[in-house]
């Protein structure tokens, strides 16, 4: 490990970020330095702009994951290197506000109905029962399921917080049999690694498994681990879980996160009616006149 990876490493663990962003914001400087073929301590500005357009122009990333390459470079120049960073050297891209995709409840029945085996089939029921992400779901342990409680706890979520979600009966019953199977492997983790008792499974395996499991479900929809949390949300949105319960289920910082899915809820679309509506007009069908 070189001086600089060691306290770049150094200063993300004092500041609690998570192993995940902690990966992410690593890989990213070893990508800038690998581009340039140099030290990034010997790169400055001129060769954060060419990398920014790099990004945009042969990579094709999206402004969103742009600003995160970016924000990993800006820690590493002011907190590593103790340089200054300039914004309007290096302006952030503006970030386009997509709506998610959403499955309706059928669809994720035929979700996870077509997963390959019965461990992805429980992965895929844990994510939509729980609306954990993808790195809190790999992260579970058999100790976070409680069932005196029927609670789940997700421990060192985004920003480090802890919090619980309601423990599905269905889902508890998933699980007992799964740790049944796996509990012979003395594994802490509820969901161990295929090769590795002693490591989670990662996340791209999660990953695959929700692709594999649409495509054999033959949903066009684009779907990803992290659909099925957008899925959980819209769900008990429509079915008239309150937004702040939902905030809290989901682990949002700010109710302003959670409010996306009242453009995403049939049942709150369906409850406003269109302006034309209220209109005093007589429609005549085409080709009377």
């Amino acid at each position: 490990m070189t001086h600089l990876r060691k306290t770049m490493l150094e200063e993300l663990q004092r500041r609690h970020f998570s192993e995940h962003t902690i990966r992410y914001y690593i890989r990213t400087v070893e990508d800038f330095a690998r581009h340039f073929n140099r030290p990034p301590d010997r790169l400055g500005p001129r060769h954060i702009r060419e990398y920014q357009a790099e990004l945009f122009q042969k990579r094709k990333l999206s402004p969103g994951t742009v600003a995160i390459r970016l924000a990993a470079l800006r820690f590493f120049y002011i907190k590593t290197l103790k340089k200054s960073w300039s914004i309007a050297e290096t302006p952030y891209p503006k970030k386009t506000r997509r709506l998610p995709t959403i499955l309706s409840q059928k669809e994720v029945e035929q979700l996870i109905h077509a997963a390959r085996t019965q461990r992805e089939r429980i992965l895929l029921m844990t994510l939509y029962a729980t609306g954990a992400r993808n790195a809190e779901l790999t992260h579970l342990k058999a100790t976070d399921i409680d069932s005196q409680r029927m609670v789940v706890h997700i421990r060192g979520g985004k920003g480090r917080k802890d919090r619980d979600v309601m423990l599905s009966p269905k889902l508890l019953t998933a699980l007992r049999t799964l740790w049944r199977y796996y509990h012979r492997k003395s594994s802490t983790w509820l969901f161990p690694s295929n090769y590795c008792k002693d490591r989670p499974i990662d996340v791209k395996t999660v990953w695959y498994a929700c692709q594999k499991a649409a495509q054999r479900a033959g949903i066009q929809k684009r779907v990803h681990p992290h659909t099925l949390r957008h899925c959980f949300a819209t769900h008990l949105l429509e079915a008239g879980t309150d937004l702040r319960a939902i905030q809290l289920l989901l682990g949002h910082q700010d109710l302003k996160e959670t409010t996306l899915y009242l453009h995403l809820s049939q049942r709150h679309l369906n409850a406003t009616a269109s302006p034309l509506d209220a209109l005093a007009l007589n429609y005549e069908p085409l080709g009377q006149n």
